[in-house]
């Protein structure tokens, strides 16, 4: 038993346990009340072989979506625990700007669902922030949730194989060709960590997914770097058109 185990009875007297979400009293520290749970979106099948994003029905298993048809992705796939609505926001804002560090071992239990093909012969990577983000925050989110599916999974964590040089702004309402030049650069592959990435099989942990231009720029880094695969997990993805097909 973990001390983490050993402890918890003690720590669930001294504070009851509540849903991170609506307050409500719950059996343990690290979940919803039944009603959040219910107000989470999860993706459902079939969805597009190349990035998981879900179709209706209607599209047989195997498809490709017409983005993937027109840009073809340099990832191997993307793994998403939710779809970002009301829910996985309020978790995603709690954990990265609430402090709220506790909630990643059940945001990293729901990731780790979609990531059967995971194992020991795997590196976890998470998106890096820059030092000056690092350092007014206390801790890096995605490295959170990366510790947490590596301990799950086997994986070996490797917390610092990319590193972002310059800080950038917020990506929201650029386009893309504004969003590539902000990336620019920013990213790289830390050079003491190149014989860990050549030849490997990459899990790249982010906490949301939005436009993509981030996790792309990594993708492009591990890549050149040597990675065989890079598959992208993240706990929420933007996806509103998918939201009435789950």
């Amino acid at each position: 038993m973990s001390l983490r185990e050993s402890l918890a009875p003690l720590l669930d007297l001294v504070y009851p346990p509540r849903c991170p979400l609506c307050g409500a009293a719950i059996g343990g520290q690290t979940g919803l009340c039944t009603a959040c749970w219910a107000e989470l979106a999860i993706p459902g099948e079939p969805v597009c072989v190349a990035c998981g994003r879900p179709f209706g029905d209607a599209v047989p298993d195997g498809a490709t979506c017409a983005p993937c048809l027109a840009d073809p992705p340099r990832h191997d796939g993307i793994a998403a625990a939710t779809l970002y609505n009301d829910a996985s926001r309020k978790l995603v804002l709690s954990l990265k700007h609430g402090n709220r560090i506790a909630l990643a071992p059940m945001m990293a239990a729901l990731m780790t669902g979609k990531l059967a093909m995971v194992g020991p012969n795997w590196i976890v990577v998470p998106v890096p922030l820059h030092r000056w983000r690092l350092w007014k925050r206390g801790y890096n989110q995605a490295a959170e949730l990366g510790r947490e599916i590596a301990r799950r999974t086997g994986a070996r964590l490797e917390v610092d194989a990319l590193l972002r040089r310059k800080a950038t702004p917020s990506l929201g309402g650029l386009g893309k060709l504004a969003r590539k030049r902000a990336l620019s650069g920013a990213i790289t592959a830390r050079p003491n960590r190149l014989p860990v990435l050549k030849g490997a099989k990459v899990l790249l942990v982010d906490d949301v997914l939005t436009s993509g231009a981030t996790s792309a720029a990594c993708v492009s880094v591990l890549k050149r770097a040597g990675a065989e695969k890079v598959v992208i997990a993240c706990f929420a993805r933007v996806l509103d058109e998918a939201l009435n097909v789950t």
